[in-house]
């Protein structure tokens, strides 16, 4: 974002704090799809990161009057989705808690082999593709809410070590240490394991009948091949509003950017039509 945009954005803040619903709906849109991305990579499915996002979004709704424009205002909204996210219990792999052991153990001992064909016809190239990006991202359950949130800010937003560490709460060098160990740790399991992006036996399509078996993959509901990506123009503005990119962050392949879903869309639709403004400017109101 540019400093032309950065303070357009700024006067719609104002605006909204002060009753105006088209400004409030401006600075809402301006990070929807980087809250809802953030949560889908935190939370490692599209249901979860749906009732996440939505609540991350009302958080920066009812705490807009507090942003003293002291940083970014999308570093401010992602400080506040971070926050939520890294404590967020309700999702699935909360209560399912996955380990880098367990998953090498499923990848080395799973039986793949003489399963019945459960494709229901659909095509193997686009099932192949939705389990790619669903292991990927559950692969980011492996890692504590923490560390995640680090490896998803450095491989995805990129944000500079200044911008993470304050997202964070801690030091531009703990930032880059630790975002330096974990990207590591995963880097060493997909050469290990995955034949997609390392030296490993694991390949996609060859697991399409065990992952249905096991509820991993459901050819009626193809979550991330259906999902519509976001343009490279809008994938660069989420990433320069961050910032400066700092160049120790290595991009994955499997990090893709997507529009928040339509029941995102329609949630916040609804919100705008009922809401009384009220609440935008006073956060002591909202907890109330």
């Amino acid at each position: 974002m540019d400093k032309k945009e950065e303070q357009s954005l700024s006067v719609a803040i104002g605006k909204a704090v002060a009753g105006d619903k088209g400004a409030l709906e401006t600075v809402v849109l301006s990070v929807r799809d980087m809250v809802f991305n953030l949560s889908l990579r935190m939370l490692g499915s599209f249901s979860d990161a749906e009732d996440a996002a939505q609540d991350i979004l009302l958080k920066i709704i009812t705490h807009l009057s507090s942003f003293r424009g002291e940083s970014a205002f999308s570093t401010w909204a992602f400080r506040i989705a971070a926050n939520y996210l890294i404590d967020y219990k309700k999702h699935m792999f909360a209560r399912h808690p996955l380990s880098f052991e367990y998953y090498g153990e499923d990848i080395e001992h799973g039986a793949i082999r003489d399963l019945p064909d459960l494709k229901q016809n659909a095509e193997e190239s686009v099932l192949a593709e939705e389990l790619k990006m669903s292991c990927t991202n559950v692969l980011l359950q492996c890692l504590d809410p923490e560390s995640r949130c680090i490896f998803v800010l450095g491989t995805m937003f990129k944000p500079d070590s200044r911008v993470a560490g304050e997202i964070l709460e801690i030091t531009p060098e703990a930032y880059r240490q630790r975002l330096s160990r974990i990207r590591r740790r995963v880097a060493e399991f997909l050469g290990t394991y995955c034949g997609e992006y390392g030296g490993g036996k694991c390949r996609c399509g060859d697991r399409l009948d065990y992952a249905i078996q096991n509820h991993r993959l459901d050819p009626e509901s193809l979550n991330y091949t259906s999902a519509r990506e976001l343009s490279v123009q809008d994938n660069l503005r989420f990433k320069n509003a961050m910032e400066e990119i700092d160049d120790l962050s290595a991009r994955f392949a499997f990090c893709k950017m997507y529009e928040s879903p339509e029941r995102t869309k329609r949630f916040f639709e609804k919100f705008m039509e009922s809401v009384p403004l009220a609440t935008v400017r006073d956060p002591r109101e909202a907890d109330a």
